[in-house]
């Protein structure tokens, strides 16, 4: 289970490497933003970030915002602006070697740390869209910790 969900977010990490900047244009009637800090274990690779809008796109559809952080230039915080007020949930994994693609063991299991909006954790897989979902009206803002 933890490998499709993060197989879903290594996907879309493939379209993130030519990204910079805010991840989102800001918007007639969208006024609201997400700042999203990473905390990382080591400075090296980047951090590959999806936003997401509902439960649906959560479980396996297309983020409303990507980005990647390039940890080694000290890059720690996603900012996603131009959103309407909502709930957004958002996973993330550090690419530690750099490669584009999030590494897993034989069984499928991550071995590059990973993390959900919320500090959120899963049981037997990834973070529910419940765990992992906030609220956003104006600026808002979090700290999450990649393990």
């Amino acid at each position: 289970m933890i490998r499709l969900q993060i197989a879903t977010l290594g996907a879309a990490a493939a379209g993130l490497l030519l990204l910079s900047g805010p991840a989102l244009a800001q918007e007639a009637g969208r006024d609201s933003s997400v700042a999203l800090t990473f905390e990382t274990g080591t400075p090296t690779g980047a951090v590959m970030v999806a936003l997401y809008d509902s439960p649906a796109a959560y479980t396996g559809g297309r983020p409303v915002g990507q980005t990647m952080l390039d940890v080694a230039a000290g890059e720690t915080t996603a900012t996603f602006e131009g959103l309407p007020a909502g709930e957004y949930a958002a996973k993330a994994f550090h690419d530690v070697d750099g490669d584009g693609e999030m590494d897993a063991n034989p069984f499928g299991l991550p071995t590059e740390p990973y993390a959900f909006s919320n500090n959120a954790v899963g049981n037997m897989g990834p973070a529910s869209w419940e765990r992992a979902r906030f609220t956003v009206s104006g600026a808002t803002a979090q700290t999450i910790r990649l393990r």
